[in-house]
């Protein structure tokens, strides 16, 4: 971390929701070793959560509450001073939101809006990171996705990052709110519980001697974007908006640009582990985006960026993250 980083964040106080998620607890992480007065918003107790049963969360402020209540976020952002916010909450899985789209819809768009909203009465709030997703774009025919790409989501979770990332964006132009929005790959690393998610899945039936599951044919091809890379990426976003003040409404994707079929990530997994079980494709997936790739060229060149990781270096991280988990 430069020392230009910890001088930003020292002392800073920041506010992130989602703190219990995959990419939250890094994030958090981060802040603490920089220095930051890291404020969490936590709904549900989630007991083997990175940030729960590590001394990290000695080290922060967790607060009981839920994104969708205003009063709550107002009372949260108030009380503490906060300077600036990233906001991570959501409801992440595409089979969930499938499933149980109403939910999905409840936390990803009215909890960004009333975070937005409870940021526009909080005066104190000087930068806001809006967490989208590449599933924003929803299916595209023009490849790689760039910022200027229409956001036309068609399913729920598709549809509700779209919604957020517009509702984003309308907060900055019409309100002034000093919002920025990122759109990142498939994110994975250590610490996601999501075990149908493929990175964690594949790598827990591997350590369990069983055929990792496939739940599509293997043929969906995605950017992966290992979870430090996007952690790194949400605070120099910050840092460039308070230097910046005209970044307010811009989007900005983070990727890496290396695309990859799922059969070819396991693939990957299961070489890095010395493995020779043979995934069990199910192809009982629905409703997924078939091609998704980002362009990251905006944010190399107008922020400076670059990843810190490649696929296979996050993956040996990941890998023994999950080692040492499992053993303990």
């Amino acid at each position: 971390m430069s020392k230009e980083t910890a001088s930003f964040w020292r002392d800073r106080p920041t506010c992130v929701t989602g703190a219990t998620g995959l990419v939250g607890i890094w994030l958090v992480r981060r802040l603490v070793e920089a220095g930051a007065q890291v404020i969490c918003p936590v709904r549900d107790w989630v007991p083997q959560s990175d940030l729960l049963r590590s001394p990290l969360n000695e080290r922060v402020v967790l607060v009981r509450g839920d994104v969708q209540d205003q009063a709550f976020l107002e009372r949260v952002l108030g009380e503490y001073e906060i300077d600036t916010v990233i906001h991570l909450a959501a409801q992440t899985i595409v089979g969930i939101a499938n499933r149980n789209p109403i939910s999905t819809f409840e936390s990803n768009i009215q909890g960004t809006w009333t975070l937005l909203e409870a940021c526009r009465r909080s005066p104190l709030v000087r930068q806001i990171v809006v967490a989208s997703s590449d599933k924003a774009y929803g299916d595209q025919e023009k490849l790689p996705y760039t910022e200027e790409a229409p956001l036309q989501g068609r399913h729920p979770y598709d549809v509700s990052k779209s919604c957020a990332d517009l509702i984003a964006r309308s907060y900055a132009e019409t309100y002034g709110l000093p919002a920025v929005i990122t759109r990142c790959g498939n994110f994975y690393g250590g610490g996601d519980l999501n075990w149908n998610r493929i990175v964690p899945g594949t790598i827990r039936s591997i350590l369990r001697s069983t055929p990792p599951v496939i739940r599509s044919d293997g043929k969906n091809i995605r950017d992966y974007f290992y979870v430090e890379d996007g952690a790194a990426a949400y605070m120099l976003l910050a840092e460039k908006l308070a230097e910046h003040p005209e970044l307010r409404g811009q989007s900005f994707n983070f990727s890496n640009e290396e695309q990859m079929t799922v059969l070819d990530l396991t693939q990957r997994i299961l070489t890095l582990m010395g493995s020779d079980l043979k995934p069990e494709i199910r192809n009982e997936a629905t409703n997924e985006i078939r091609h998704q790739y980002l362009s990251a060229a905006k944010a190399r060149k107008v922020l400076g960026w670059k990843p810190l990781f490649g696929l296979d270096e996050g993956l040996k991280k990941t890998i023994e993250w999950y080692r040492g988990f499992f053993a303990s």
